[in-house]
């Protein structure tokens, strides 16, 4: 196995120079290529679907009626001799206060709309198509390595800002006036005097209360949480890890599929942190081959998309359990690699179909 390693080091080149082999081999060995893969970390930002704005509403004057007590004829005296005479003089009072009415016009908006980024622009090791003349029984053993640069992601969000605020207008209330006469003396008796009291009136009059006056309500802003993912640090090729030679071949994830589901069960994931979490833990940075396999009953293509969902599910699985998704190659190859004699149109039992339905893992370089 560890030969096979070298003729892909070879094979590989100028993508990976003498350099890049593993130091100090020993023979009977295997070793894999292991990377500090990228690590992304997901943020949260909020963004403002309406910023907050105020509401105004009108509260109308009030008004108030009081009673008044006012004199309509003066104190005065009679005189035996020469009488008093008299005049009227007519007296202006306000008998309604002026105010002001107040009118609303309410804030107003505009659409717009803020694109963020959602994923950063990345790029990681991929293994390219395999050398024609590839000298190896295991074509993986004589592919390239490609650095491929994937764009970032954006997503573009409709917001709306503010245009114009609410205002507040006045339109003034006038006044209403009114008189009263009252009696005066213009002279007074001689000779002879005789005190006449004044004389009092009560009058009603409508003063202003509590004038208009808004009041105002503050709508808060609108926002939504995006989640976002961030790089956090960069990964790369690192070092030549020695593994188990066993773990370089594929070995069995012996997971009982339902009929037709692709959906992961309370067996199968404990099947997954038993069997494969372990190897996964002991060989940290290694890159690792999920690959799923069918039967050849229904037709090549619904069982090669079955397969891939099988072996997606797995990775997904995984990267809930905190596994890098850098370091998962999901591989589905639907009824292409059968293992025993059921190929289509071959009547086989049960038994012997289920041998071909299954899910293997294996380390591969990265």
């Amino acid at each position: 196995m560890k030969k096979l390693v070298f003729i892909m080091a070879v094979l590989a080149a100028p993508f990976v120079s003498a350099q890049d082999l593993p130091s100090n081999p020993e023979a009977g060995k295997c070793y894999v290529r292991c990377t500090t893969p990228d690590v992304y970390v997901n943020e949260t930002v909020s963004i403002t679907l309406k910023p907050a704005y105020s509401v105004l509403k009108t509260v109308p004057a009030t008004f108030k009626t009081v009673t008044e007590r006012v004199e309509i004829k003066a104190a005065g005296k009679k005189l035996s001799v020469v009488p008093e005479k008299w005049g009227t003089e007519t007296i202006s009072y306000v008998s309604k206060a002026g105010g002001n009415t107040l009118s609303i016009s309410p804030a107003s908006f505009t659409t717009a709309s803020e694109t963020i980024e959602i994923k950063p622009a990345f790029a990681q090791w991929e293994l390219g198509a395999a050398a024609p003349d590839c000298a190896s029984g295991n074509p993986d053993d004589c592919r390239y390595w490609c650095y491929k640069g994937y764009p970032a992601e954006f997503t573009t969000i409709s917001t709306s800002v503010l245009s114009t605020p609410a205002s507040v207008s006045k339109t003034a209330l006038g006044s209403r006036d009114a008189t009263y006469t009252k009696r005066v003396l213009i002279s007074p008796a001689s000779v002879v005097e005789t005190i006449i009291p004044a004389e009092y009136k009560e009058i009603t009059k409508t003063v202003l209360d509590k004038d208009a006056y808004t009041t105002e309500v503050t709508i808060p802003a609108v926002t939504k949480t995006i989640s976002r993912e961030v790089l956090k640090s960069k990964g790369g090729l690192t070092t030549w890890k020695e593994v188990e030679c066993s773990l370089v071949e594929y070995q069995a994830l012996p997971i009982n599929w339902n009929l037709g589901s692709a959906s992961l069960t309370a067996e199968a994931k404990n099947i997954i942190d038993n069997r494969l979490m372990p190897v996964l833990s002991q060989n940290p940075g290694v890159k690792v081959e999920l690959a799923s396999h069918t039967d050849v009953r229904g037709t090549a293509s619904s069982n090669k998309g079955l397969s891939e969902r099988r072996a997606q599910a797995v990775a997904d699985y995984l990267i809930t359990k905190g596994v890098n998704s850098s370091l998962l190659v999901a591989n589905g190859y639907g009824e292409t690699k059968i293992k025993n004699r059921c190929k289509e149109g071959v009547s086989c039992t049960e038994r012997e179909h289920s041998v071909n339905r299954r899910t293997e893992f294996r380390l591969i370089n990265n």
